[in-house]
């Protein structure tokens, strides 16, 4: 049997990772305006001990979702599924192509002829499958992440890849080894029965107050959150712990959620001719860079450094606190103007 699904596409945001990418190629193949869905939410958190050596790697409060934490204000679902063993996890993707949609498919990079790490550094990453051939033994595979592929492959190279162990062998297996695939796999779908999308107003000052005044959960959330992670991380650094691989991570997520937020606001800013919301996505945008300088330093720095992380720690609370003042300044205006003139579009050809 041979099942390859048209209208598939590549998805990509240069400062988001494969969760994004494969999320994004979900979406848009149902018209689905993939930068507004994923950029409206930003956000901060994480709760201590949840690292997954994963690139993918997305945190979520306890019993909430991948799609709402990382979606919340769009009728989207999500669930990952764990399937025994290969063979179940191969029938249950199958299965979902045969359905009619792409499964994004966990993958050890080691194993895949096209990733620049083929036959030398095992990393925990994640690819939309879209196709197979029962016959010529061929996937067909989309990621969006440089060098980027779209195209078929030997079913042999997928299928090592998902079930492998994922091993630490050198000292180039960096931060998403050690942490088996186990033919782990996402689906995305459109949730018929969650509300349409709020106003992009309310959205705004819902991200705001989940800053400013977030619901008490377990771990660090909000612009505290972000102040006490990174403080307690200069700590440790003080007292000789290790944190290049926790706060690189986590650090990750951070930039991705700022950046595709700015850029959402910039593309919301073209559609609407509304200056406001182009001025604010700049504020956004600097946070996120703040972030990236972060994620350098914590790979490069020694103990006796760690006034940089802890000066570095103000610049960012700083332009935080500011692009969020911002952000408020402008939902504020948008819903003067009156909260329909700036609704963001869900789907692409609305």
């Amino acid at each position: 049997m041979k099942a390859v699904l048209d209208g598939v596409q590549r998805w990509r945001h240069e400062l988001s990772n494969c969760l994004h990418s494969c999320i994004g190629v979900a979406l848009t193949r149902h018209g689905i305006d993939a930068l507004v869905v994923l950029g409206s939410r930003w956000q901060f958190y994480y709760r201590p001990g949840d690292l997954r050596r994963e690139e993918y790697f997305w945190p979520c409060p306890p019993g909430v979702s991948l799609a709402q934490t990382l979606m919340p204000y769009h009728p989207i679902s999500s669930r990952w599924h764990q399937p025994a063993d290969a063979a179940q996890g191969w029938q249950q993707v199958r299965e979902r192509i045969l359905a009619g949609e792409p499964a994004l498919v966990a993958v050890d990079n080691f194993w895949l002829p096209f990733r620049p790490a083929y036959q030398d550094v095992h990393s925990n990453h994640l690819v939309a499958v879209y196709g197979f051939d029962d016959e010529a033994d061929l996937v067909w595979i989309n990621d969006g992440v440089p060098p980027a592929f779209d195209g078929p492959m030997a079913g042999k190279h997928l299928d090592a890849s998902r079930d492998s162990d994922n091993p630490i062998v050198h000292d180039r297996d960096l931060f998403f080894t050690a942490n088996p695939i186990g033919n782990k796999w996402l689906s995305i779908d459109r949730d018929p029965d969650a509300p349409a999308p709020p106003d992009l107003a309310t959205m705004l000052r819902t991200n705001v107050r989940d800053f400013l005044d977030p619901e008490p959960v377990d771990g660090y959330v909000g612009l505290g959150g972000i102040e006490a992670f990174l403080r307690d991380s200069a700590d440790r650094l003080a007292i000789g712990e290790a944190i290049a691989e926790e706060t690189f991570v986590v650090a990750g997520t951070a930039v991705a959620s700022a950046a595709l937020h700015a850029s959402a606001l910039r593309a919301l800013a073209s559609q609407h001719n509304n200056p406001l919301l182009a001025e604010v996505a700049l504020a956004v945008d600097r946070v996120a860079h703040h972030w990236t300088a972060i994620r350098i330093l914590v790979n490069t720095i020694e103990q006796s450094e760690v006034d940089r992380l802890r000066y570095r720690t103000d610049q960012l609370m700083a332009d935080c606190g500011r692009a969020l003042a911002e952000v408020s300044r402008v939902a504020d205006a948008l819903a003067q103007e009156g909260q329909q003139t700036c609704r963001p579009r869900f789907t692409a050809s609305s």
